[in-house]
């Protein structure tokens, strides 16, 4: 078996030139990712959603500050969050209340409201982590409850995929087979990454479409180049302010169960990257706290929410440089390059079909990512109580399409699936005997408690 090149936990020993390089490389590893989710969010949002450059912006301060918070000692890079899609396209399709006659750039502030409070979510289970422990406070979101919830988010999004993809079958192909080749024979660099050469390669073969003359399904040319063309190399990020709605935080504040899982896993999978224990030092409730903190800032000024992503750890794995100072680096490039509208509107020009494509897989495994969820943590589903739990789960998440809507006073509020399908999982767990789930007694199984699509790389066998 190949040995394992020794791990670097201080990358100024390779000098400043390859440290930024390492940095450089890191950000690259995150940019598809994380661009993607405003691209698919404008999408659902008729051209009026997220701004590529705010995204990147607060993916750079939002490390930062989660590094501040963690004490610099957790490598961890904040991207875009994928479980919030689902929750996106919801407030677009609102139409009750204040929203029925709402255009979908003037819901967008609503949105990121409820994301600002999902934020804040991860800053009240921090609390209760240090006063109360981490084994307590699990035992009220076991996988039982987080996972069906992942799947619920994954298929509430297909119809969304298969409606882009009908618009260039062709481009959606080629998009779907690039993610699906890199992220199966991928090799080092490029197994990370499959999302970003999926945009990449797609892209580039649907400027050669566009110069044959070829045009989308329904006539419609593949490229609009005027807004790339009109845009400037330098300029400030276009912020928006969020605004409050009660029907659009409970859209979104749920969804933050399972983005909170997803961080536990990924803090645990870093920890057994890198062989140092993040859940004890700096601890738990410092990570949820820096995590939700960036989340509700970016919200706060018009960006997506963050996570910790997969794809940083299987970056670790890979380059096995594990000094935070890396990351840092990573962050700053991420803001200059929050500075260039010209980027941002390229990738922002991309045709809906390589939307399609890339969400076609993007959906189905957020789905997946929930049964594996269940699977690695060993879910008894001869058990009654774990059963109906899931069960029922499974059909409010996906039974409720419309929502619930009713009034209170003079205000009209929505309950949608999702929403719906949380409560009723955090309570029949709570309230059903046999709840056997402890945090920490299969470490394998926690480190899959989220929506992450890339695991560590492992050594290959010589």
């Amino acid at each position: 078996m190949r040995e394992k090149r020794q791990a670097i936990y201080d990358a100024t020993t390779l000098g400043i030139p390859k440290m930024l390089l390492l940095g450089l490389q890191h950000m690259f590893a995150m940019f598809g990712a994380t661009i993607l989710v405003p691209i698919l969010v404008n999408s659902d949002f008729h051209g009026e959603g997220l701004s590529i450059q705010v995204t990147l912006f607060f993916a750079g301060i939002g490390t930062l500050l989660f590094h501040i918070l963690s004490k610099l000692k957790v490598p961890a890079f904040l991207g875009s969050s994928f479980a919030f899609l689902g929750g996106f396209k919801m407030v677009a399709d609102l139409d009750t209340g204040i929203f029925a006659t709402m255009s979908y750039g003037e819901k967008l502030p609503y949105a990121c409201g409820g994301i600002v409070v999902a934020g804040l979510l991860y800053v009240i289970l921090a609390f209760i982590i240090k006063a109360v422990g981490v084994k307590r406070v699990m035992r009220f979101l076991p996988p039982v409850v987080t996972g069906p919830i992942i799947i619920c988010i994954g298929l509430s999004l297909v119809p969304s995929a298969i409606q882009n993809a009908e618009k260039n079958w062709p481009l959606a192909l080629i998009a779907l087979a690039v993610v699906i080749i890199f992220n199966i024979w991928g090799k080092g660099m490029l197994k990370i990454i499959p999302i970003l050469l999926g945009v990449v390669i797609s892209y580039v073969c649907a400027l050669i479409f566009y110069k044959l003359g070829m045009t989308n399904s329904d006539g419609s040319a593949i490229f609009d180049f005027a807004p790339v063309a009109a845009a400037s190399w330098v300029g400030m990020p276009k912020f928006i302010i969020a605004k409050f709605d009660l029907s659009a935080i409970l859209v979104m504040a749920p969804i933050a169960l399972a983005t909170m899982m997803e961080h536990v896993g990924d803090i645990s999978a870093i920890s057994a990257t890198t062989g140092n224990n993040f859940v004890e030092d700096p601890g738990l409730h410092r990570t949820l706290m820096g995590d939700g903190l960036a989340t509700t800032l970016a919200a706060m000024f018009g960006g997506p929410a963050n996570t910790t992503y997969g794809e940083n750890t299987g970056v670790l794995e890979l380059s096995r440089v594990y000094d935070p100072r890396v990351i840092r680096l990573a962050a700053i490039y991420a803001i200059i390059l929050s500075f260039i509208p010209k980027v941002a509107d390229i990738f922002g020009s991309m045709p809906t079909a390589i939307i399609g494509g890339i969400s076609f897989i993007l959906y189905g495994m957020i789905s997946a990512i929930g049964v594996r969820n269940v699977v690695e943590n060993k879910v008894d589903f001869t058990k009654s109580r774990n059963l109906i739990i899931a069960a029922l789960i499974l059909v409010c998440g996906l039974g409720f399409t419309n929502g619930i809507t009713f009034v209170v006073g003079s205000t009209s509020i929505t309950l949608t699936s999702l929403a719906i399908a949380a409560i009723v999982g955090i309570i029949l767990n709570a309230i059903l005997p046999g709840n056997d789930y402890e945090f920490g007694k299969n470490p394998s199984g926690d480190i899959n408690r989220g929506v992450s699509f890339n695991n560590p790389i492992e050594e290959e066998e010589k």
